[in-house]
């Protein structure tokens, strides 16, 4: 499985990947939206996009937005430290920062497992 990690803190992103791969996940990184967008339209393989909230040029949503514009049955998943007033979109995912391992394994189990 073939994971975008948008983050732009670069420890938070490291750690993220760090503990992406050793779950087992091929880690694609982008440190803003812009990145994550080229990507998007790339021909890479991604079966998830996981993103901040908060980004430097736009926000988690609106990269969500447009990443469903150019891949429109990609699995979204946010990860958020302001999990209680985030308004998830409809058909996208939440995780509470912080998280264990175990937390984001389960969390990512539910949402790739074939339906």
């Amino acid at each position: 499985m073939h994971l975008l990690v948008v983050e732009d803190d670069d420890i938070v992103r490291m750690l993220m990947v760090e503990v992406l791969e050793e779950l087992g996940y091929k880690i694609i990184e982008a440190e803003d939206a812009r990145t994550a967008l080229e990507i998007l339209a790339s021909d890479k393989p991604l079966d998830l996009m996981m993103t901040d909230v908060g980004l430097p040029d736009i926000s988690g949503k609106e990269l969500a937005a447009k990443a469903r514009d150019i891949r429109h049955e990609l699995p979204i998943l946010f990860a958020s430290g302001y999990a209680d007033s985030f308004q998830v979109p409809d058909g996208m995912h939440l995780i509470g920062k912080p998280f264990t391992m175990d937390q984001l394994r389960d969390k990512l189990t539910s949402i790739l497992a074939p339906s």
